[in-house]
């Protein structure tokens, strides 16, 4: 189900729902079949920003339009819905498949694993779309992996903008490590007695 946006964004300050790139590990964003190599990091930006494209934008190889992108927290997310937008003149990807907390996914992973959601997409090149997540599936996200498999008739796949709605866990993943090793006692860390006596709705 995809949500339309019918009113103005600005008045109602959608860019504070689509916070979540704050939280994307963009150093670590990756994507197989671009034709130019580390350009998927250029669609993660602030939702004001969707239709800017002067920073660049993730495109397929010629004659390939399938993209898998990778998409890694900083801290663990539970994602409520996606905005996708796509390139004109059928290069808008067509379909969206996603995987959660399943690192180091290739095509073949992706074309015979069930994914968790998938999405029949719709061409959204005015940013006003988003489509709905099954939300309780999408709870404790600590990575994402989209895989677009076709688009509308291009002979490349183009996406210029990748957006998550949802809430953020207030402890980095890091944190929430160091506070599980602390929490395991370490032997060698203490004395012995004897030494010292874890569809369409409108957007708000």
């Amino acid at each position: 189900m995809a949500c339309l946006h019918d009113h103005s964004c600005e008045d109602h300050d959608c860019s504070s729902n689509w916070s979540l790139y704050k939280h994307i590990d963009l150093p670590k964003v990756s994507a197989l079949n671009e034709a130019v190599p580390g350009s998927a990091k250029s669609v993660f930006k602030a939702w004001e920003h969707r239709l800017d494209s002067s920073a660049g934008h993730l495109e397929s190889n010629e004659g390939d339009p399938e993209l898998l992108v990778y998409i890694p927290f900083t801290s663990d997310v539970k994602i409520k819905s996606i905005s996708i937008v796509g390139g004109a003149d059928g290069t808008s990807p067509s379909k969206m498949r996603a995987f959660i907390n399943r690192d180091g996914i290739d095509f073949s992973d992706a074309q015979s694993m069930q994914a968790v959601q998938e999405w029949d997409l719709v061409e959204n090149l005015n940013g006003v779309l988003e489509f709905q997540t099954r939300y309780a599936k999408f709870q404790s996200v600590a990575s994402i992996t989209l895989h677009f498999p076709d688009n509308f008739g291009g002979d490349t796949s183009q996406i210029h903008y990748i957006g998550f709605k949802g809430e953020a866990t207030q402890l980095k993943r890091d944190v929430v490590a160091t506070i599980v090793y602390e929490l395991m006692p370490n032997p060698s860390d203490h004395k012995t007695k004897a030494e010292s006596g874890g569809g369409y709705s409108q957007v708000e």
